[in-house]
């Protein structure tokens, strides 16, 4: 048997499949993102999450700021920076 939970679970993934939200909710942001509601209600405490609270009762994420957040501080791959080293190097070889 398929748990409430689970069930609810399915139910705010669909939600954003079908409609293509663009603003979230805390469970939907936390579907999105793979934390749970607790861990993302410590980034909005201490406001490294962008997020909205209008007259400061539940909280909302922009989806797109959330996912921009979410793929801040990339770490390049080896054969990228590699790449950068080369182009560097042959922009400022000395004649």
């Amino acid at each position: 048997m398929v748990s409430p939970e689970l069930i609810n679970r399915l139910e705010r993934i669909e939600k954003l499949l079908l409609f293509n939200k663009k603003v979230l909710t805390i469970e939907e942001a936390a579907d999105l993102t793979g934390y749970k509601p607790s861990y993302l209600y410590k980034l909005t405490s201490a406001k490294e999450i962008p997020h909205s609270k209008p007259n400061g009762g539940s909280i909302f994420f922009n989806k797109e700021k959330l996912e921009s957040w979410m793929l801040q501080n990339e770490v390049k791959s080896k054969q990228d920076l590699e790449s950068e080293a080369l182009s560097y190097t042959l922009k400022n070889r000395k004649s």
